[in-house]
C-alpha cells in the first residue's frame, strides 16, 4: 500500500490520525509549534512506529506560513536549517532521528514552481543531513532540485486538495479547494495510488506521479477521511 502522511504539530487534534499514518511533517516553529508541541509530536509518533520530519515555512505565525514573503536564497535556506535544526535537535533528545523535511504552506507552493527557491530548499536540506528525505508536490521544482542535489525525494499527491490541470495545488482560499467527502478523498487517493487521472477543479483529468500521499488533521471530516482513504488503499 501506498504510505499516508500528514502534517502535525500545528494544534490540532493529530492522535487520532495516526494510526493510518506512516509519516509525518512537525512544525518547527516558523508558522506554528513551540519546544513542547514539538516533543509531544516526536512522542506521538515514536508511539506509533511513524517516520518523523521537519515541516519548515516562512517565518509567518500570523499568517500560519500561507503568505509568500520576498526573501533571498540566503533567507530561505537559513530559515529552513534553522527550523529544521531545532527539531532535530529535539528528537535527538528522545532518541529518534529525522526521516525527511517537507516546506510547509506557501513555502512548499513557491517551491513547487520556483527554481531559485527549490534549489535554496534543496541545496540547504543535503547541507544538513544528505540522509533526508525531501518531500515536494509531485513533479515539481523541488522535487527536481533535490534529486540535483543528491536527495532521495518523495513525489507527494493529496487526498483532501484539488488540483489545477498544470499539477499545481488550488489555493486553499479557492472555493471547492478543499476535498471534504471522505467517499471522495478515498476515490482520490486511490486513483493517484494506481496512477489513475483524477479530476481537476477546471474538469480536466490529470495523472500525478504519487510515491506519498498526504492527508490534512485541518481537513473537516478529517478522521472520517483517513478513515475511508486507508480503507480505499487496502484494498488494493
Amino acid at each position: 500500500m501506498i504510505e499516508l502522511n500528514a502534517d502535525i504539530g500545528e494544534g490540532c487534534n493529530d492522535a487520532v490520525l495516526m494510526p493510518y499514518l506512516a509519516r509525518v511533517s512537525i512544525a518547527c516553529g516558523g508558522h506554528a509549534g513551540d519546544a513542547a508541541s514539538m516533543a509531544a509530536a516526536l512522542r506521538l509518533a515514536a508511539e506509533h512506529g511513524v517516520a518523523v520530519g521537519a515541516h519548515p515555512s516562512y517565518p509567518d505565525r500570523a499568517g500560519f506560513g500561507r503568505r509568500p514573503l520576498a526573501a533571498s536564497a540566503e533567507e530561505i535556506a537559513a530559515w529552513v536549517t534553522r527550523q529544521t535544526e531545532v527539531l532535530a535537535e529535539q528528537a535527538m533528545r528522545l532518541g529518534l532521528r529525522l526521516a525527511h523535511v517537507k516546506p510547509h504552506g506557501a513555502l512548499y507552493n513557491v517551491a513547487a514552481r520556483d527554481q531559485d527557491v527549490a534549489q535554496a530548499i534543496a541545496l540547504a536540506v543535503a547541507a544538513l543531513d544528505p540522509a533526508l528525505v525531501l518531500v515536494g508536490l509531485s513533479g515539481s521544482q523541488l522535487a527536481v532540485a533535490g534529486e540535483a542535489a543528491g536527495l532521495a525525494v518523495l513525489n507527494e499527491a493529496f487526498a483532501d486538495r484539488r488540483y489545477h490541470a498544470n499539477g499545481q495545488l488550488v489555493s486553499r482560499e479557492t472555493p471547492g479547494a478543499l476535498v471534504i467527502d471522505p467517499d471522495m478523498a478515498a476515490w482520490q487517493a486511490r486513483a493517484l495510488a494506481k496512477g489513475e487521472p483524477v479530476a481537476t477543479l477546471d474538469g480536466a483529468a490529470l495523472r500525478v506521479r504519487a510515491e506519498t500521499i498526504c492527508l490534512h488533521s485541518d481537513t473537516p471530516n478529517a478522521l472520517n477521511i483517513a478513515r475511508a482513504v486507508h480503507a480505499a488503499l487496502n484494498r488494493g
